[in-house]
């Protein structure tokens, strides 16, 4: 019996080996087929989108609708963030500089910081958030409602019309949002210096503007309509091919958010790379 008990014991054991060796084996490769479908997936969604941009008829009026929709309702968000950025980093880096007894660069040390990597950066991160989360779950919606296969079936290319106009708009929007927000920002940290001490606003222009440069502005600008298109693209992408059921809203906006903001990190970190290699 007891030769038995350890034969089935030991069969056993065997068993659950066996089977974590199977689950450990087919996780990742569950993981990693997962992972290159999506990127297959998107790769061929956006070679869709660069042909479908170049061929006519054109939707200019839904173009403007949506630069209206994700550009100036934008506006009052990404000024405040801005404002408060410029104002924050002006209070926090001040006692910093008094204790090397150099006050007078902080007008300077700001702008390039806001200009270069704060402000582009942040106000991605807000634009993921609220018009990539909005493009998700919107298209999303749409494709639960059969909206999508209806504009199909009447002979309107829903691609073009829903995809291409709101990646377009988000593309040029970003750009004008980052500037708006910088030149908010700056006037925050001017609001900052003279809660402590007295500078005018000549004076403290003077200085923002004899700290910044060419390498300084072109870069941080031309990276903005790489974060646009990335944020437009992966926001349509999770809402045109999101289940078809009232979950799939949800998590097209949530992805649409999370991997749009992952973007904006890539593509941050590949252009400072691109940017150090010219200067050097």
């Amino acid at each position: 019996m007891d030769k038995m008990i350890s034969r089935s014991n030991q069969r056993e054991v065997r068993g659950i080996e066996n089977n974590t060796k199977q689950f450990s084996e087919t996780i990742p490769d569950s993981v990693f087929k997962k992972f290159f479908l999506e990127v297959y997936s998107l790769t061929i969604f956006t070679l869709r989108f660069f042909k479908e941009v170049i061929k006519p008829p054109y939707e200019f009026n839904e173009v403007i609708k949506q630069s209206f929709i994700i550009g100036y309702k934008s506006l009052s968000l990404v000024g405040i963030t801005g404002f408060i950025i410029g104002l924050v980093l002006t209070i926090q880096s001040r006692p910093t500089l008094v204790k090397f007894g150099a006050v007078s660069l902080l007008p300077a040390m700001v702008a390039v910081s806001i200009i270069r990597e704060i402000g582009p950066a942040i106000t991605a991160l807000i634009f993921a958030g609220k018009v990539g989360s909005g493009i998700g779950a919107e298209l999303a919606s749409m494709n639960v409602t059969e909206q999508i296969d209806a504009m199909s079936v009447s002979g309107t290319n829903p691609f073009k019309y829903l995809v291409v106009t709101r990646v377009f708009s988000a593309t040029l929007m970003l750009p004008l949002l980052v500037v708006f927000a910088d030149t908010i920002g700056l006037l925050g940290s001017f609001v900052g210096i003279n809660l402590k001490d007295k500078v005018s606003a000549y004076l403290f222009f003077s200085q923002v503007f004899q700290s910044l440069g060419f390498n300084d502005l072109f870069p941080a600008f031309i990276k903005t309509f790489f974060f646009g298109f990335a944020i437009g693209l992966i926001g349509s992408y999770k809402g045109y091919n999101s289940n078809k059921g009232t979950e799939g809203v949800g998590k097209a906006a949530n992805s649409a958010v999370v991997f749009g903001s992952l973007m904006v990190f890539i593509i941050d970190m590949i252009a400072v790379q691109i940017t150090s290699l010219f200067q050097s």
